[in-house]
C-alpha cells in the first residue's frame, strides 16, 4: 500500500514538473519563432515571418521583383491557414499534423511552378536537404537506445 502512494507520488511530482516544458514548447509565442534562422543555426521550431523567408529564398535563388511578391503571398497563405489549425482544438493532433503538411507541400508545389529550370534545380537540392533533416530528426527521436560515445 505504502508503495503505491510513493509510485503514486512520483508519477505526479515528474507530470507536474514536466507540464510547463511541454506547454512551453507548443506555444507560439515562443521568443526564438520571432528570430530570423540564421541566428539560431537554420533551425527553428515556430512560424517564420514570410518576408523573412522569401527575403532568404531570394538571396538563395536569386529571386524576381515579381517572384518575390507571389512568393510572400503563398508563404502568408500558408502562414494563416497553419496559424488557423494550429488554434483547432476539435482536431485531433495526428489530423492535424497531416493537414499541416498537406498546406505545406501546397506552398512548396506553388512556389516551385513560380520559378525557372535553374530555380527550380536549386530548388529541388533545397527540399531534399530538408527532407534528409526532417528524416534525421525523427530517426533520432524513435531512437531509445543511447548515442554510442564518440570515437578517438
Amino acid at each position: 500500500m505504502f508503495k503505491q502512494r510513493l509510485l503514486v507520488l512520483v508519477a505526479a511530482s515528474a507530470i507536474s514538473i514536466a507540464a510547463p516544458f511541454v506547454v512551453a514548447q507548443d506555444s507560439p509565442s515562443n521568443n526564438q519563432a520571432s528570430q530570423p534562422s540564421q541566428e539560431r543555426g537554420g533551425w527553428h521550431h515556430g512560424p517564420q515571418d514570410p518576408a523573412q523567408r522569401t527575403q532568404e529564398l531570394t538571396k538563395k535563388l536569386n529571386l524576381t521583383a515579381d517572384q518575390q511578391t507571389k512568393v510572400q503571398e503563398i508563404f502568408q497563405t500558408e502562414q494563416s491557414q497553419m496559424q488557423s489549425l494550429h488554434q483547432d482544438s476539435s482536431t485531433p493532433q495526428q489530423d492535424r499534423r497531416a493537414k499541416m503538411m498537406d498546406i505545406r507541400k501546397n506552398a512548396d508545389t506553388q512556389v516551385r511552378a513560380l520559378l525557372d529550370s535553374n530555380q527550380q534545380k536549386k530548388w529541388d537540392e533545397m527540399q531534399a536537404k530538408r527532407e534528409q533533416r526532417m528524416q534525421n530528426r525523427h530517426a533520432d527521436a524513435g531512437s531509445d537506445q543511447p548515442a554510442p560515445p564518440p570515437q578517438q
